[in-house]
């Protein structure tokens, strides 16, 4: 995949507060550290969560990251579809869209 540019928002903030962002990174390296999940599932596990709080920027990159590690669409697609009967349809399809809006331009 092609390199992406950071969101304007999260590149402002790594150059305003770097120590802040490092702490965040090494907070999420500490916490993937501490089980047996391989990397593919846990990216697709973080992107059912933001899925399920509505968070358009983080599926967006919830998607590349999970496409990184080798998820494949359908993988990507089915880990939201599971959410229908936890956070309803309309979520689910909303977060197809948006996971859409990055699997679409790899096609």
């Amino acid at each position: 995949m092609s390199e992406t540019k950071l969101p304007n928002a999260y590149s402002r903030l790594c150059q305003r507060y770097p120590e802040f962002i490092d702490a965040v990174s090494t907070l999420g390296k500490t916490v993937k550290e501490q089980g047996p999940l391989d990397e593919k599932t846990a990216q697709l596990v973080q992107l059912a969560a933001a899925a399920s709080i509505r968070s358009e920027g983080a599926v967006h990159s919830h998607t590349r990251r999970a496409i990184e590690v080798g998820a494949s669409e359908e993988e990507i697609h089915q880990a939201l579809l599971l959410l229908t009967s936890t956070i309803g349809l309309p979520t689910v399809v909303a977060a197809l869209s948006w996971a859409d809006d990055i699997l679409e331009p790899l096609e």
